[in-house]
């Protein structure tokens, strides 16, 4: 067993965990977008950063790749680490505003825009959908492409894959792929349209800047109803 210390708790993981999984085993939320059950980390996207060591030797790595130490210190929710936090999302929104998963981790951590030019994307690399092909599905349909600016996601030499059969995981699993509809202003780039419906679950006033997650959202359902 690996002994170390999270947000001020001991705890005791199995040797191999991740310090994603050991957060999790305290019930320490830590986001993620990269990340997926079930498929091998990959730390593309850096969302699921914490801090980890103490003073100037402090320093900010990808949880879901970095193996829980003997005696290590980790902080999963420090200043440091939920500034990074934000400025990732807002880069991640800038390049995918239509992303109902971004738009969802943006509002979440309190960003109600964004400071960058949007682009559009319809890939933000995370990976999701190589590892599905190739983990789940055992195809290897699809890969990586290209270096730097130039890196995309498809099929070698753009020609159709004779062993894709067309089971989509690829796209359920693809975050880009989760539309939600924006705007092509910057300031508008979140829906932000459950955060002015009240939670009928839960009493806001009990907690502070609660934001609300709803799926499917209910504003975006009384939108398509009216």
């Amino acid at each position: 067993m690996i002994r170390l210390r999270i947000n001020g708790l001991d705890a005791c993981v199995e040797e191999g965990s991740t310090l994603l999984e050991a957060a999790r085993f305290l019930g320490l939320p830590i986001p993620t977008l990269c990340h997926m059950d079930g498929l091998s980390p990959y730390g593309a996207c850096r969302l699921c950063l914490v801090e980890i060591g103490t003073g100037a030797q402090a320093r900010l790595v990808s949880s879901c790749t970095y193996p829980a130490e003997e005696g290590l210190t980790v902080r999963t929710a420090s200043s440091r680490v939920l500034r990074a936090r934000r400025m990732i999302l807002e880069l991640l929104l800038a390049s995918c505003p239509q992303s109902k998963t971004i738009q969802d981790l943006a509002s979440a951590h309190g960003i109600r825009q964004q400071r960058f030019r949007q682009e559009h994307e319809d890939c933000i690399l995370c990976g999701r959908c190589v590892r599905m092909c190739q983990e789940q599905m055992m195809a290897k349909a699809i890969g990586f492409r290209g270096r730097g600016g130039d890196r995309s996601i498809g099929t070698p030499f753009d020609v159709t894959s004779e062993v894709c059969r067309q089971c989509g995981g690829c796209l359920y699993v693809c975050p880009a792929c989760q539309l939600r509809c924006t705007s092509a202003q910057p300031e508008e780039a979140i829906c932000g349209g459950c955060a002015n419906l009240t939670p009928p679950c839960i009493e806001k006033d009990r907690f502070d800047d609660l934001m609300c997650s709803l799926t499917p959202c209910v504003a975006c359902e009384i939108a398509r109803e009216s």
